[in-house]
């Protein structure tokens, strides 16, 4: 048994080491050629207002939505029944939500607060917690540590310990503070958190430990530069036209130097713990512009992250991924540049203001992103293979897949279950629309 299978690993181009669920996931990858609106489901916006986030449960067994007029809905994805309408879970716009197992979740809200909710007593929040200066809007949980991450527009990334939740809340600490802070998102093995700015900076710390606290100055910072295509990376020059560091605040002393990037703290065969690396992803088309980073996904698998940029002037949008460059840099003084920029698309520049949150299948062979009024499924080539079986040498364009239409208002968010071939949407009048394969 074992020959005959090294043989047919072979026939198919296999190496020694494959991942078991990979033919699975293709198999479920291909079904999305045959996807179709399989169900609609209309919610009047006299109540709810805009759909800003959906969130599936680990198990797939529950759709959530955040709406903008303090409402969260939960729905069965699979009957597309509605289960339940918390009508006041916060006081103002419901922002993101955040499954930290089958039955515990977390929403924040543009009222400062974040909420702990339990399935099984939907009746009263767990807690509230309570920390932020301004809107709250991203939640990551590290699943190790049972630490909850969050973010916001007052700059702050905070730390709550749910290993001690009370009724009153649970013990917190401000973690990092940054300008402009638009989304953050932590890597599968949160060994790294990635911040992105309004300013078009993206953020990397990395050797993640968030147990220790980042007071100003105190990071080592890691030289870095724009990043952009393989032929620009290996090229010498210097670093971008941005200056390091400026997107976070500095002490009076003056931008950090050289002593900074080898102070004691350093470990020995490694990179400190907390290192930062600040860079100005390139975008097609934005060389000479600035541009915002309103989205931030990472690939399911920690190879890649996933942008969302619009230009200063908000004329044009464009869907990005940058792979994961490992390993220090080939000489130490030279710049490091942890992503390389490998696939883009251009997106329709409609809902200009809006934040179009988009997403990777389960797999991570798909993305699905918001395309006006509904969705389009975007692979990294027509075969819609693994991003590792298709890296190409200079930047190449996403391919259009699928696109599915069922709004007749723009589309904000989409997600994809990490269970069943399911697609769900929702958009800026209120209305979510889920997508299945039809035969």
């Amino acid at each position: 048994g074992g020959l005959f299978a090294w043989l047919r690993g072979r026939c198919l181009g296999r190496g020694a080491a494959v991942d078991p669920a990979r033919d699975t996931f293709g198999a479920m990858t291909g079904l999305y050629a045959a996807i179709q609106p399989a169900d609609s489901v209309s919610l009047s916006t006299r109540t709810h207002g805009a759909v800003f986030n959906l969130e599936y449960s680990p198990d797939g067994s529950v759709l959530t939505v955040a709406c903008e007029q303090t409402e969260v809905l939960l729905f069965d994805p699979i009957s597309s029944k509605h289960i339940k309408t918390l009508s006041e879970a916060h006081e103002d716009c419901v922002n993101n939500i955040r499954f930290l197992d089958n039955r515990l979740f977390a929403t924040c809200s543009d009222d400062t607060t974040i909420a702990l909710w339990d399935l099984r007593k939907l009746n009263t929040k767990v807690c509230t917690l309570h920390g932020h200066t301004s809107w709250v809007k991203n939640i990551e949980y590290d699943t190790n540590t049972r630490l909850l991450v969050t973010s916001g527009f007052d700059g702050n990334v905070i730390i709550w310990d749910t290993n001690r939740c009370t009724e009153d809340g649970c013990p917190h600490k401000k973690f990092f503070h940054t300008r402009f802070l638009m989304r953050m998102r932590l890597t599968p093995d949160c060994s790294k958190m990635l911040i992105s700015t309004s300013s078009g900076y993206l953020l990397i710390l990395h050797d993640l430990d968030l147990n220790k606290s980042l007071e100003v100055g105190s990071y080592p910072i890691l030289r870095a530069r724009r990043t952009t295509s393989s032929s620009d990376i290996t090229s010498s020059g210097s670093s971008g036209p941005r200056a390091v560091g400026s997107p976070c605040h500095q002490n009076n002393s003056g931008p950090l130097s050289e002593k900074t990037l080898s102070r004691p703290s350093q470990r020995e065969g490694g990179s400190p713990r907390n290192s930062l690396e600040v860079l100005t992803p390139e975008v097609p088309g934005e060389r000479d512009r600035g541009n915002c980073i309103t989205s931030l996904q990472l690939h399911p698998k920690g190879w890649a992250t996933l942008l969302r940029c619009s230009s200063n002037t908000d004329d044009q949008e464009w869907t990005c991924v940058y792979e994961f460059q490992e390993g220090a840099p080939v000489r130490p003084v030279s710049p490091r540049c942890s992503l390389r920029l490998t696939h883009c698309i251009e997106e329709a520049n409609v809902g200009r203001g809006y934040i179009k949150e988009l997403c990777f299948s389960p797999d991570g062979r798909m993305i699905s992103s918001p395309h006006g009024f509904g969705i389009r499924l975007l692979g990294f080539d027509a075969h819609c293979s693994e991003l590792v079986d298709c890296l190409p040498r200079e930047a190449s364009p996403l391919r259009e897949i699928r696109s599915l239409y069922s709004h007749n208002d723009v589309v904000l968010t989409t997600k994809f279950s990490p269970t069943h071939c399911q697609i769900a949407s929702g958009c800026l009048s209120g209305r979510v629309s889920l997508y299945q394969p039809k035969f």
